[in-house]
């Protein structure tokens, strides 16, 4: 039995490797990471019971199983991913989907913030309230909003700084009608560069906050 669980453990892991292919979308890609694993678990319990005919249906109905959610899952964010895109269009900001499936959503100094400033630019304002639009029409979704800073000034100024500009950004989605509960903030302080800070354009472009959106235990 172990040798049976062994083979079923490396079939789960050539399958989660493969959804990770270049050229597929999100969707293919839930799907197969989806399949990988409910087949895996499937072959695992059968094989736990001794009964190799039984570990074989539960590979094929494990991943038939894990196909489906994997599929409905990225569907939805592939959705969020396309409210974001048209929420952000013509403003130079960046919508991406991560290594981990969740959305980012990059906003740069000219939009965002002035140096050693917290306040909500006049043009950050609409993308955030299309931003907020978003997430009302998609309740489950938990955001992580991420503040940075440049390398003027200290650590002890950066720091709450960064903090700052992710909460002066939550508290903007909150007025729109988005659950604070929703919303994780953190603060990075110049920690984490984009660019180098020994000229104004890196400067700026480290000066940003980034937002994050995934489902529930997805990331």
């Amino acid at each position: 039995m172990k040798k049976y669980l062994t083979k079923s453990l490396i079939a789960v892991t050539v399958l989660a490797l493969a959804s990770g292919c270049a050229d597929m979308s999100a969707t293919q890609k839930g799907t197969a990471t989806g399949a990988g694993v409910g087949a895996g678990m499937g072959a695992i319990i059968g094989a736990m019971t001794g009964d190799r005919e039984r570990a074989a249906k539960g590979a094929v109905l494990g991943g038939a199983a894990g196909a489906v959610i994997g599929n409905i899952w990225s569907k939805r964010m592939q959705a969020q991913k396309q409210a974001m895109e048209q929420a952000t269009q013509g403003t130079g900001i960046q919508v991406s989907q991560t290594a981990d499936n969740r959305l980012k959503m990059d906003i740069p100094a000219d939009v965002s913030f002035d140096t050693n400033r917290a306040d909500i630019k006049s043009n950050f304002r609409p993308v955030l309230e299309r931003f907020a639009s978003t997430l009302q029409e998609n309740p489950g979704t938990n955001v992580t909003i991420i503040g940075h800073t440049d390398s003027t000034g200290g650590d002890n100024i950066n720091q709450p700084l960064s903090v700052e500009r992710a909460a002066r950004t939550r508290d903007y989605l909150a007025q729109r009608g988005v659950s604070p509960n929703r919303i994780n903030v953190e603060g990075r302080g110049e920690r984490e560069p984009i660019a180098s800070n020994n000229d104004e354009s890196g400067r700026a472009r480290n000066r940003r906050v980034e937002i994050y959106v995934a489902e529930p235990n997805r990331g």
